[in-house]
């Protein structure tokens, strides 16, 4: 059965449509789902793909051919390439949306004028070459300063964003007009948008809940139910308020959906690579094994390695975070491991 062709075309898409000029970096499910909801407000969206196939394929079928191929693009709403320096060039704000471990790969060819763009972080992830987030990344590495920076969180599957189901983002950014632009693109009928200037916390928050995310997909592995489920994510929420705000203190509520939310839709949904990974380790995987039956990447993989150290180096107990660092790195078993934290949670 042929599978059912999503139109990014809405029938309530906003008659006028904004002649900001926006591109997004990346060809993965995340990035496919950015430029789903661009199209609906936005006249052209620039789209920096991986190659020239999917450039190809794209450009002859209107669809990603690897990720969210149900989702069809009207190909007047958008601009190919491959380049990284004609994207950047041509657009006021360019959404990052590659997975993490590829990102520097990618900006590391940038040499075209950026200074007065914003860069808008939709990556969960750490950035391996710098061991630091993306914020920090651009920061030191290209100098970028907070200004010019925005980071995308929430609850927001790219799967159901492809079906249009109705999902909120936060825009976190220092700048009024900036947050402003931000919600004008990204708000539609399925996408609701909610600004924040918490950068750093959004964006910590958004790597921690992949990780607590692998922890919840062990326990399910192992065969622990909802009820321990769910004091595993009470208590990672607790873990997560102590991360931040040894950080970065800021004034925010770990209670609203950039924080909390997030974290429990990657926790529980069946669509999170995250809990999918741990789910596998807990039924017997081993870690690498399970890394490779994936054909996603797993960032809370990648990034408990760096939150552990951090962690670690600031003095912090977060039980659940030694707990996932030692089955991910450590080659500890994970029954026993989880065994040992279910006497330290409450």
């Amino acid at each position: 059965m042929a599978k059912k062709k999503i139109s990014s075309d809405s029938s309530t898409a906003k008659n006028t449509k904004n002649d900001v000029k926006v591109g997004v970096v990346g060809s993965g499910s995340f990035a496919t789902a950015i430029v789903k909801m661009l199209v609906e407000n936005c006249k052209t969206v620039h789209w920096c793909v991986r190659n020239e196939f999917v450039k190809g394929a794209i450009e002859l079928r209107g669809h990603n051919p690897t990720y969210l191929t149900a989702v069809n693009f009207n190909l007047k709403n958008l601009k190919l390439t491959t380049d990284v320096n004609e994207l950047v060039t041509a657009c006021d704000i360019v959404v990052l949306a590659t997975p993490s471990i590829y990102l520097s790969d990618t900006l590391d060819k940038m040499n075209c004028d950026y200074k007065d763009k914003i860069f808008v972080s939709a990556i969960k992830g750490i950035i391996p070459k710098v061991n630091d987030v993306v914020a920090h990344y651009l920061k030191e590495e290209f100098q970028i300063g907070f200004r010019n920076q925005a980071v995308i969180a929430g609850p927001c599957h790219a799967e159901e964003v492809a079906m249009e189901r109705l999902s909120y983002l936060t825009v976190a950014t220092v700048e009024d007009e900036t947050s402003q632009k931000l919600v004008d693109i990204f708000n539609s009928d399925f996408i609701k948008v909610q600004s924040s200037k918490d950068i750093l916390g959004n964006e910590y928050s958004a790597i921690l809940k992949n990780i607590f995310a692998i922890g919840a997909g062990i326990a399910s592995g192992l065969g622990y139910g909802d009820n321990f489920t769910a004091v595993f994510v009470s208590n990672a929420i607790r873990e997560m308020e102590i991360f931040l705000e040894a950080i970065y203190e800021a004034p925010r509520d770990v209670n609203e959906s950039a924080y909390l939310g997030d974290l429990l839709v990657t926790a529980y949904s069946l669509f999170s690579r995250n809990r999918n990974l741990g789910n596998l380790i807990g039924k017997g995987y081993t870690v690498k094994s399970a890394i490779q039956s994936m054909n996603m990447i797993a960032e809370g993989y990648y990034a408990a390695d760096s939150i552990y150290k951090t962690s670690k180096e600031k003095g912090l107990k977060l039980p659940i975070i030694d707990t996932i660092y030692g089955i991910l790195y450590e080659g500890k078993n994970a029954e026993k491991q989880f065994k040992k934290l279910t006497t330290k949670l409450d």
